[in-house]
């Protein structure tokens, strides 16, 4: 299995988990609250979406993994998306791992 998948993997079993948050004003919020401890931005988000998420994640500290294009994040997660946040710190640590391999 690529790391792709294996990341795809756990965050659909993240929402199943109801330990993520999907679209773009509840991230923006989770970011600020610090809920979030890993953000998704497809690869293929708006330039303006994508810089005001990464500005966002940067300042809050929050990671962020922007290798997966908006149908793969969608195909993950069920629903139409282009930013997602990881709000538990175990699936945001084992995602990170596996996609900085």
């Amino acid at each position: 299995m690529t790391p792709k998948q294996a990341c795809l993997n756990l965050l659909g079993l993240s929402r199943r988990a109801k330990q993520q948050i999907a679209g773009e004003n509840l991230t923006l919020t989770a970011i600020r609250n610090q809920s979030a401890k890993l953000v998704f931005i497809a690869s293929d988000a708006g330039p303006t979406t994508a810089k005001k998420f990464h500005d966002k994640a940067q300042s809050y500290d929050v990671p962020v993994i922007d290798t997966l294009t908006r149908a793969e994040l969608t195909a993950a997660n069920g629903n139409p998306r282009t930013v997602i946040a990881i709000t538990d710190a175990g699936f945001a640590k084992k995602m990170v791992s596996i996609m900085t391999k």
